[in-house]
């Protein structure tokens, strides 16, 4: 099969990685991401039961109107244009079959997550990235648009830059998605997690109707349960009914949701509100120290960020970003070079934010001596 590379090579980070661990050594590791390995992310000790298999390839009702709830204010939700999934991936991958022909193309937002590149080649679809760029925060850049594109995505706000879409930002992609026929698919799973209210902040795309809008999100980040695989799929804007239906249709092929996850959604999703404050409060408290180690006089830079669980630093240019990695791993520290997020310039590490704050301050600590050896 040509779509999937199989059997990359190891590269020098991921060799001396499991070198440490292969020794017993000891590492912080500031790549975490899942809730549930750093004592904030907890399931109930057990779910309802589901004795009647009766699956709705939409979901069921009750999880689609605690969906449509969550949303509250923010856009005015009708349970009947929600999907429920299994995952967010697994939304991204319903919808390239429903927009997409082999050979098309979406475009995809540069740096992010890396991610994209496997869901759009398992689907035979081309990702092309479109430019991000940061000027004490970071903006859309120029988006091309070609005959065989059909969507457009966003993360909202970005993993890493948690960067937030604008409320002029989202308009001029919706000229542009529909001068060229094109959808636009917002992944908004951190969108519960902004560091301060922001006038400008577009806080779904589920609010607007001037364009064929899909919204994505799960429990996974919104409650920190990426163990129970419930996402969903919000439709909006023009044609969306009929998209909904076809969608519908894609879906009946896998029927991938539990009942049981489903029939508890409400309650989990009520849940929401004790681990995000939770998390927020970890996250501020590692950005504080992080922020502390750095110093007046420090060569490296935390750069601004709106929200989400990570930070990205700026370091000199004297090594590499695996070198710096490198370096790091030598005391204990695992970080992602910027290169695995595809940042198009510069020198950049990315640190998670999760890990429980006595470990995240040693880490911060030997981050500011390995980055002031230049």
């Amino acid at each position: 099969m040509s779509r999937i590379v199989f059997g990359a090579p190891e590269n020098a980070l991921s060799r001396a990685l499991e070198g440490r661990r292969a020794r017993g050594l000891p590492i912080v590791d500031l790549t975490e991401s899942n809730p549930t390995r750093i004592g904030l992310g907890r399931a109930p000790a057990a779910l309802p039961e589901a004795p009647l298999y009766d699956p709705d390839p939409r979901g069921l009702l009750p999880a689609r109107e605690a969906i449509a709830a969550y949303y509250g204010v923010r856009a005015r939700v009708d349970p009947a244009r929600v999907l429920c999934t299994a995952s967010t991936s697994e939304a991204y991958g319903l919808l390239f079959k429903l927009l997409c022909d082999p050979g098309d193309e979406v475009l995809v937002p540069e740096p992010s997550y890396p991610l994209f590149g496997m869901l759009t080649a398992l689907e035979s679809v081309r990702g092309v990235p479109y430019e991000l760029r940061f000027d004490g925060e970071w903006h859309l850049g120029e988006v091309r648009f070609s005959p065989r594109t059909r969507a457009l995505l966003v993360v909202n706000p970005g993993n890493p830059t948690g960067a937030f879409l604008k409320r002029d930002e989202r308009s001029r992609l919706a000229e542009l998605c529909t001068r060229h026929g094109c959808a636009l698919i917002s992944d908004e799973v951190f969108a519960d997690y902004g560091r301060a209210p922001d006038p400008r902040r577009v806080e779904t795309v589920a609010a607007f109707d001037d364009v064929l809008s899909f919204a994505l999100s799960g429990l996974s980040k919104v409650a920190g349960l990426p163990q129970l695989k419930l996402g969903w799929c919000v439709l909006s804007g023009p044609g969306a009914d009929e998209r909904f239906a076809q969608l519908e249709l894609i879906a009946d092929t896998y029927l991938s949701v539990g009942t049981p996850v489903q029939l508890a959604a409400g309650a989990l999703l009520e849940s929401r509100h004790g681990f995000q404050r939770a998390m927020r409060e970890r996250i501020e408290a590692n950005l504080c120290a992080l922020l502390a180690a750095r110093g007046p006089q420090a060569t490296w830079d935390v750069l601004p960020s709106e929200g989400g669980w990570s930070a990205i630093l700026s370091v000199p240019r004297s090594r590499t970003e695996e070198e710096w990695a490198l370096s790091l791993l030598d005391r204990g520290v695992l970080v992602h070079p910027g290169y695995f997020f595809d940042f198009p310039s510069g020198a950049h590490l990315v640190v998670s934010l999760l890990p429980e704050p006595a470990d995240f301050a040693r880490a911060a600590a030997a981050l500011q001596v390995c980055l002031s050896a230049t």
